[in-house]
């Protein structure tokens, strides 16, 4: 079981000048620890569940190229964007770009966006849910085609319209695809036709295997074997116990999860991830 580590908060102590010293020293952080997946948040305004919508967030992919800078090793991508965030083609641009940049560390996250106050703010359109997943897919279709070597052409959906689809340079590899998001009906559906792993919150193992059997059951209707998705799980607390969070997570493993995200605290990430974050991962890589 691999370690992965998200960061929601950028309330940094000293500020906007300790930004990016600190983001350097959680990504050499992050791979000091063996940590093998780094994301950041992808909002414009913080989410009100966590911190005032008035504190500190920046822009996920400006981030995520900084951080490629300043690592090696450890994956690299935002857990989600919202698809109303950017043109689908645009995003499949940004996204190929920090593949390349990475040197193939690239990802994907991606959902179909909910917080209506940061969009309201902004003026960014916010359509209603159902609009929203339709939009979700094509962008999905249109992220694939954008990386597909084979077909440069034309994109016709419903809501986009693409004349060409090139994006050059290429990605050193397709970006892995991941979905958001735990609902039965939509979310899961298109994690089973679309992508490469799910992200899904901490819950009771009850809960969680049931939303596994309702992915089990959309990889049955389309004819994918449902093991060839990666499984992951955000757990918003921190573990105080690494013991007991070992035995925890031992319970996520057998259902099939590969990566537990963890969310340091917002004022020092680096010196958590250094003295906590290495001893979780080196228990974790014990599970199957």
């Amino acid at each position: 079981m691999h370690l992965g580590i998200h960061i929601v908060e950028f309330t940094f102590s000293g500020g906007a000048p300790a930004m990016a010293p600190e983001l350097a020293r959680i990504g050499a952080a992050a791979e000091g620890a063996g940590v093998s997946h780094l994301s950041v948040m992808d909002h414009y305004f913080q989410m009100e569940q966590i911190r005032p919508p008035t504190d500190p967030m920046l822009e996920g992919y400006t981030t995520l190229g900084f951080l490629a800078a300043h690592t090696s090793t450890v994956r690299l991508g935002v857990l989600v964007t919202g698809v109303t965030y950017r043109h689908p083609a645009l995003l499949a641009k940004i996204v190929s770009t920090l593949d390349v940049l990475s040197e193939g560390r690239g990802e994907l996250g991606i959902g179909a966006a909910w917080y209506e106050r940061e969009h309201r703010g902004l003026g960014v359109p916010f359509p209603p849910v159902a609009e929203r997943f339709e939009r979700l897919e094509e962008a999905l279709l249109v992220c694939r085609q954008m990386w597909d070597p084979n077909n440069e052409g034309p994109f016709d959906g419903k809501h986009y319209q693409l004349a060409e689809t090139i994006c050059r340079p290429r990605p050193i590899s397709a970006p892995p695809i991941l979905i958001g998001g735990g609902g039965e009906r939509k979310t899961l559906r298109l994690v089973a036709q679309y992508a490469d792993a799910c992200n899904l919150f901490a819950a009771s193992p009850a809960e969680l295997a049931h939303k596994l059997d309702v992915l089990r059951r959309h990889c049955d209707d389309v004819g994918r074997d449902e093991s060839t998705i990666h499984k992951t799980v955000t757990v918003s607390r921190r573990p105080t116990d690494v013991d007991e969070f070992t035995r925890q997570m031992a319970e996520y493993a057998e259902l099939g999860f590969g990566t537990v995200i963890l969310v340091p605290p917002g004022d020092a990430p680096a010196a958590w991830i250094e003295e906590t974050g290495g001893r979780i991962a080196a228990r974790l890589a014990e599970l199957p």
